[in-house]
């Protein structure tokens, strides 16, 4: 299976490299997910200062292996890259090229003198939490109901799409810890196979944790992942 190694993190800078990040994303979440956005757009988010890379192939620089993009935004009162999209092709998946994106991500914040990276992903998705929270180190600080709508991807279904915020703190560290007031809510083995599989139950799962994180979120953040896949929640302020 091909590494991280094998690939060249750049930014992308030409219309065709516009083009080649919406070919991943078909890639990776399914045929027309790259029309979300046109390489003209791309190009102007760019030029007005927003973030756009791509993983290069060493061997062929017209070959993406991982793609991402992402905006200026204001969150909790500063500056900070909202990253949008960030995606690694099925077969690269495991390899350390989603953490190399991030990294690239982070490096880029901190020269632009950010202090945070944030970016939703959904709270049902085991490996994905796990990644966001336990390996970058980053919290989920809010709860969305539906927050695109439906996606109809290969990832997502037909699916509502609630989302979590994540909030990565790029230029200082956190200190985690329990207490009595620690909540956990657990996530399913594999969504994403769920719902191909039994959409019902997997409707189900999203209802529950609906629930749950509705509940939780207006005293709680989620500031830890454990290793049979539930998330701990501590009290706002605790971090």
């Amino acid at each position: 299976m091909p590494v991280a190694a094998e690939f060249n993190i750049r930014l992308a800078s030409s219309l065709a490299d516009m083009q080649l990040v919406r070919q991943t994303a078909d890639q990776v979440w399914g045929p027309g997910t790259g029309d979300m956005v046109s390489a003209d757009y791309l190009m102007a988010l760019s030029h007005s200062g927003g973030y756009i890379s791509g993983a290069f192939s060493a061997d062929d620089d017209q070959t993406m292996g991982a793609c991402s993009f992402g905006m200026l935004a204001r969150h909790r009162h500063d500056w900070c890259l909202h990253s949008h999209i960030t995606g690694v092709l099925p077969e690269l998946q495991n390899s350390g090229l989603g953490t190399a994106m991030k990294n690239h991500q982070k490096q880029w914040a901190i020269d632009a003198g950010l202090t945070a990276i944030t970016w939703t992903f959904d709270p049902l998705v085991r490996r994905n939490a796990w990644f966001n929270i336990e390996r970058l180190g980053a919290n989920a600080v809010e709860f969305h109901i539906n927050f695109y709508g439906p996606l109809n991807d290969e990832i997502n279904g037909d699916d509502e799409t609630d989302r979590l915020l994540a909030r990565w703190n790029i230029g200082s560290s956190q200190t985690r810890g329990t207490d009595v007031e620690t909540i956990f809510v657990e996530t399913p083995t594999d969504i994403v196979q769920l719902r191909r599989t039994d959409p019902e139950a997997a409707r189900a799962w999203r209802l529950k944790m609906r629930e749950q994180l509705s509940q939780a979120f207006t005293t709680h953040e989620i500031t830890g992942f454990t290793q049979d896949g539930s998330y701990v929640l501590t009290p706002r302020g605790n971090t």
